[in-house]
């Protein structure tokens, strides 16, 4: 199954969060390598909205926080344009975004890697 979305300027909360050590540990130990202090943000198209719920109706692992004042995340190994990633799904009362926008993590800083900017259409893949 296939996703397809257009990448969107963030609000900079994801490298926060990406940033933080326990975050940091967490992800290396699921995903096998350390994350990139930020995420990538995609706005999936309309006509791929249906399939969403199907497509991470599972997740892979959760993040938990060693302070209960942080919120918990949940995760999808996923591949964007072949590029190893996760969507990051916070918990709802603090997601920045509506449940059309998927934020992503990888090791790289996905733009940069694969030559994308603000507007352009990316590939979303199952890992």
């Amino acid at each position: 199954m296939q996703i397809r979305g257009v990448i969107k300027s963030g609000l900079g909360k994801g490298a926060r969060f990406a940033g933080l050590d326990w975050v940091t540990d967490q992800f290396e130990k699921a995903m096998g390598f350390k994350p990139f202090p930020g995420t990538l943000n995609v706005r999936v198209i309309e006509s791929d909205l249906p399939a969403l719920r199907s497509f991470f109706a599972e997740k892979d692992f959760e993040l938990v926080p060693d302070n209960p004042t942080f919120c918990t995340a949940w995760l999808k190994k996923v591949r964007v344009n072949g590029v190893p990633a996760a969507a990051v799904f916070p918990s709802e009362d603090v997601r920045a975004h509506g449940g059309e926008v998927l934020e992503l993590m990888s090791e790289k800083h996905l733009k940069d890697t694969l030559g994308l900017k603000d507007g352009d259409q990316v590939s979303i893949t199952e890992f």
